[in-house]
């Protein structure tokens, strides 16, 4: 989860990365190579996108819808980070339906603001940008997040672009890892597959920790687990392995070496392209073999 555990790993990679790294990661905060960072999708659908409106029991949700501008695919639910729904995100939404998924990137902070809630290239480093971000992430919870989860399901299902014979799968980073995994106990009968990428608090002491879910789910899951968070929890990828395995639920979990809380969404200071992209391609195995 970032915190203040993240920021000090953060700095540190950056201190010992060099001024090059540092360039570059200005350069991508102005949003000058953004788009340059993600491999072309090969073979990649021509994909129709919209800003929506999803209604929900709290109020009106804006977010991200972007599909395969023909046919009918399966759906998708994307947890943005704690930075929230952004450029990166609509990106890598859109990336995801070009192969051939109908994909929603939510604004989990709808509630308190639309999005973007902070300026682009904006880095959860700064500390104006924490004081923004946390207040917004301490307004969620487990309820909120299952709440969410039911009515972005319910507008997936509603889509002419969706093909509702077929399970709907999740992704989320960071602070999205737990909600995919409340999002597949919420709805158990339609999520087939979820991805939690250096999410955090998947295990937890608390009486509503997201691994006590797992009886509930009927999903597929992969976890891809920074290694700096590992470090701080060995022991969470363990309760993960032991909780699906008792669940009798296929799930892949690996911890990614040398990549930092953080590294998949291209805007990150601590990108790791070449984890990022063993990430992405994991994911989209998942998906071709679960949603169905």
């Amino acid at each position: 989860m970032c915190d203040e555990n993240t920021v000090a790993d953060n700095e540190e990679f950056l201190r010992n990365s060099g001024p090059m790294s540092r360039r570059q990661f200005t350069t991508l905060a102005a949003g000058a190579t953004l788009a340059t960072l993600l491999p072309r999708t090969a073979n990649a659908a021509d994909v129709t996108e919209n800003d929506v409106k999803v209604q929900t029991p709290d109020g009106s949700a804006d977010c991200y819808f972007v599909h395969p501008s023909s046919g009918r695919h399966p759906g998708v639910i994307v947890w943005p980070d704690i930075v929230g729904l952004r450029p990166a995100f609509r990106l890598m939404g859109k990336r995801l339906a070009e192969s051939g998924y109908a994909v929603l990137v939510v604004n989990p902070y709808y509630r308190s603001a639309t999005a973007p809630v902070v300026p682009e290239g904006a880095s959860f480093q700064d500390p104006a940008t924490r004081e923004t971000l946390m207040p917004l992430a301490r307004s969620l919870s487990a309820e909120t997040n299952v709440t969410d989860a039911r009515a972005f399901v319910a507008f997936i299902d509603q889509q002419a672009a969706v093909d509702t014979r077929r399970k709907i799968g999740t992704t989320g980073y960071c602070m999205g890892g737990p909600i995919t995994m409340r999002t597949a106990a919420a709805v158990p009968d339609r999520i087939g597959a979820g991805a939690s990428f250096h999410g955090g608090r998947l295990v937890t002491d608390s009486p509503d920790s997201p691994h006590l879910l797992v009886p509930q789910m009927k999903a597929q899951f992969l976890f891809a687990i920074a290694a700096n968070d590992d470090e701080r929890d060995p022991e969470a990828k363990n309760v993960l392995r032991e909780s699906y395995d008792k669940a009798g639920l296929a799930a892949e979990i690996e911890v990614y070496e040398g990549a930092l809380h953080g590294w998949c969404p291209p805007d990150s200071r601590v990108y790791n392209e070449v984890q990022a992209e063993r990430a992405w391609a994991r994911l989209l195995v998942l998906f071709e073999k679960a949603l169905v």
